[in-house]
């Protein structure tokens, strides 16, 4: 009715919302302003919105050359928005990954004992331990010695080409079924001592041994030595000491497979004659270093071919080679009519000597090794213990040697103290190693008076 009053809103009445209409996302709300806030005054700008706000300039920031942007206005698109592979696949580790890193360089440089204790820690250690980089150098010998075969061969097996020295020293038990499963996984193995293993008598090479030790390995054959050399073309170093059963065809198979050796240790090996050697200094012409000690039937004829095929020879020992004389000695020195005194023109090198038991040798044998090139730069020792042709015109010779160190001339009964004496004041460094018999004094008329023996003197 006109005139008549409406009746008014309820309190809890909601204005109805158009079908059409659409509540508000809390992306398109705005906040409620605070309580305390006052309004804004007219004309003031509105407050910026989280989306909308810019961080704070830092203070060490430089305002940006007019016309370039700012760096904090510039946003750097991830390496996956422009198709570049993550840091991981760069190869750049992540913080778990360089942990590992850092364990397993810690582990390498374990012994073999706290090896096998980490081992025991735990699961985790466990696989560090027993991963075979860091079993690449493995001595036994301080460790236990009394291990079976089956070691031998899982140690190949878990280390496989990682293994670079094996030492098996005194290893008794160890037998060749074993050693050809060991050259089969471990192909790199460039340091291997098989000292004092009896029972290895026959075992398979690897290319890359430099390094082999079969001393007292008395079962050892030709046969044996062919097949260890076989495809060990870059050996260096051989040590057969005490392998009594070698031959003159064991030397032979050395001088056909490794030409690059340069040390050679054949003491006691008692069937070794000049036939093997000849053969061996035809092969092996970078010997340095060979130890004959104790083959009794050496003669001249080695020397003669050691002194034309092997210019590198630094030190000969011959030690108990009773068979030697002058005229090997004079043919290793390459003297000629002009060159009396010259010795080793094709060992000028050599530095070491012994001719202990030489009984042949005598002061003119080593008139020619003093007066040689190796006698005037490099001689260092001369041993010539039981060689009773030597007297004192040996120790003016050898005055020549200004690099001369140390002379053994134990039970050379023609030397004398007045000779040892003279080359002293030559050259007050040496030392000379003598024995001298005891001296019985006459009889005394007027009592008994004190006997005086000095038996061993060290100048």
């Amino acid at each position: 009715m006109p005139g008549a009053a409406k009746p008014a809103p309820s309190r809890a009445a909601k204005p109805a919302m158009p079908r059409d209409a659409k509540p508000a996302t809390p992306r398109d709300a705005k906040p409620a302003p605070p309580r305390d806030a006052k309004p804004a005054p007219p004309g003031a700008a509105k407050p910026a919105t989280p989306r909308d706000a810019k961080p704070a300039p830092s203070r060490d920031a430089k305002p940006a050359p007019p016309g370039l942007p700012s760096l904090q206005s510039l946003r750097m698109p991830s390496l996956h928005r422009l198709g570049l592979p993550s840091l991981q696949r760069l190869g750049m580790p992540n913080r778990k990954s360089r942990k590992s890193i850092l364990r397993h360089r810690i582990f390498s440089y374990l012994d073999v004992v706290t090896l096998c204790r980490c081992a025991q820690v735990s699961k985790a250690w466990n696989v560090l331990a027993l991963d075979g980089s860091n079993w690449q150098k493995i001595d036994l010998f301080n460790f236990q010695t009394d291990i079976e075969g089956r070691v031998v061969e899982n140690i190949s097996k878990r280390c496989g080409g990682f293994l670079r020295q094996l030492s098996l020293r005194g290893c008794l038990s160890v037998g060749d079924a074993a050693m050809r499963t060991f050259a089969q996984n471990c192909r790199n193995i460039e340091n291997l001592i098989l000292n004092g293993c009896t029972k290895i008598t026959d075992s398979e090479g690897c290319k890359n041994l430099e390094h082999l030790n079969i001393s007292w390995c008395d079962q050892m054959t030709k046969d044996g030595i062919e097949a260890l050399v076989r495809g060990c073309g870059g050996l260096r170093a051989l040590f057969l000491r005490g392998c009594t059963q070698l031959d003159d065809e064991a030397l032979k198979h050395l001088h056909k497979h490794c030409p690059e050796l340069m040390t050679i240790n054949m003491q006691s090996c008692t069937l070794i004659s000049d036939e093997g050697l000849v053969s061996l200094s035809r092969g092996c012409h970078k010997l340095e270093i060979l130890c004959l000690s104790g083959c009794s039937n050496i003669t001249d004829a080695s020397l003669t071919a050691l002194g034309f095929n092997c210019p590198r020879l630094k030190i000969l020992e011959a030690a108990r080679c009773s068979h030697l004389t002058d005229a090997g000695f004079t043919v290793l020195a390459r003297v000629t009519d002009n060159t009396l005194v010259q010795l080793s023109i094709h060992c000028p090198r050599l530095q070491a000597l012994s001719l202990s038991h030489c009984e042949l040798i005598t002061d003119d044998g080593i008139r020619h090794l003093s007066n040689s090139t190796c006698g005037h730069e490099r001689l260092q020792v001369v041993e010539l213990d039981n060689c009773p042709l030597i007297t004192d015109v040996t120790l003016e010779h050898l005055k020549s040697c200004p690099n001369l160190e140390r002379i053994e001339l134990y039970d050379c009964q023609q030397v004398t103290r007045a000779g040892i004496k003279r080359i002293r004041a030559h050259l007050p460094e040496i030392k000379v190693h003598a024995y001298f018999a005891p001296v019985t004094p006459p009889p005394s008329v007027g009592g008994s008076g004190q006997r005086l023996c000095r038996c061993c003197i060290i100048l």
